[in-house]
């Protein structure tokens, strides 16, 4: 996520084999772990984020979507013993854009195999909490502070603020689609600053509205990770030379993105080819976050144009259950899916463990 965020925050921080202790001198088992049913890569991309680093920087999706391809054309190679395996793309965040242009560019090389590249072998697409369709989901921030979440922080007037800057905000986005990075970039400044801005204010933190942000700007301490990573040992097992040194996001990356005028840019369109050609979709939230919110994330996949549009919108949601209780909602129909988790916020495994792993074993075994 991010742009320029570590995945090696999802590693220790929520999903991986292991989580770093509190003082970064160790790792402690994670029952959880995604692994159980699955071989995992943690990616650290673009250029500049975590310890991974290149000649350049990649700024928009395109540049991501042709890098992470060679990448994966490079490890599949290297690795031909899971060339053939089920291979499944999942991010969060602002792999709400990553993981479509991604996934898009493996299906079309797919169709139309580069000579000499390896068919990956693509069954699945999902993105938890992220920011896919910014014009349609930036008209659920004012909704989202006001009437959908037992902790609302904002007082009335700003929420009515919020509201009146929600239409300017989505014209502006609009105009992003069409436009240069200077519109866009525009876009991203107004919107925030009358969407976002307003609940960062307040303290508590917008990835989790239960809770005070602990920790400015990404709310959370992550100094354990860092201190694990630092040491010779890890770093050696891991191959590092030492050079670069990791940090949970990398600002320089951040604002490439948002001078590039990636951010408002929309990326649902690269989903429904993917839907066609039997690739599943997952999207899911965690209800307790704000920045990318459910209602948001729950409204741009019920505005999604697909054959199976009617379809998707005629089967209400209903409860999904993990060991007999309820843990969510679940919305399911031609291989797509959104799926909200009760009582989590934007780190749905770092938050519901257990559902997120019991989500993800569903999702790969076809049962959702």
């Amino acid at each position: 996520g991010g742009p320029g965020c570590s995945s090696e925050v999802a590693l220790f921080g929520e999903n991986g084999p292991c989580h770093v202790n509190a003082d970064g001198t160790g790792t402690t088992n994670n029952p959880y772990a995604w692994n159980s049913n699955a071989t995992i890569i943690y990616i650290d991309q673009p250029a500049g984020t975590g310890f991974s680093y290149g000649s350049g920087m990649d700024h928009d999706e395109v540049g991501v979507a042709n890098d992470m391809y060679d990448f994966l054309q490079q490890f599949m190679k290297g690795h031909p013993q899971f060339s053939e395996l089920p291979f499944y793309a999942i991010g969060e965040s602002y792999a709400g854009h990553y993981v479509p242009a991604v996934t898009h560019k493996i299906w079309q090389n797919n169709n139309n195999l580069p000579s000499g590249a390896i068919k990956i072998n693509l069954k699945g697409t999902s993105v938890g909490n992220g920011l896919t369709d910014p014009e349609i989901q930036y008209q659920y921030y004012a909704k989202m502070a006001n009437s959908t979440n037992d902790h609302k922080p904002l007082a009335a007037k700003t929420v009515e603020g919020m509201q009146r800057a929600t239409a300017g905000g989505v014209k502006a986005i609009e105009g992003c689609q069409t436009g240069g990075a200077v519109k866009c970039l525009a876009a991203t400044e107004s919107c925030n600053l009358g969407l976002l801005i307003p609940y960062t204010f307040t303290g508590m933190n917008p990835y989790d509205m239960r809770i005070k942000c602990a920790k400015p700007p990404l709310c959370y301490d992550f100094s354990n990770v860092g201190t694990y990573l630092e040491r010779p040992e890890v770093m050696a097992a891991i191959g590092v030379d030492g050079k670069h040194k990791w940090t949970s996001c990398n600002k320089l990356v951040t604002i490439g993105f948002e001078l590039a005028g990636d951010w408002m840019k929309s990326y649902q369109q690269m989903i429904p080819d993917q839907l066609n050609a039997g690739i599943k979709v997952l999207i899911y939230a965690g209800d307790q976050d704000f920045i990318c919110n459910w209602l948001g994330n729950q409204a741009w996949t019920q505005a999604l144009p697909w054959p199976h549009q009617g379809e998707f919108n005629s089967t209400a949601p209903v409860a999904w259950n993990v060991e007999g209780k309820e843990a969510g909602t679940i919305q399911s129909s031609n291989g797509f899916t959104f799926l909200r988790v009760y009582d989590a916020g934007h780190m749905v495994p770092r938050d519901q463990p257990e559902h997120a792993l019991a989500m993800l074993n569903a999702f790969i075994s076809g049962k959702i």
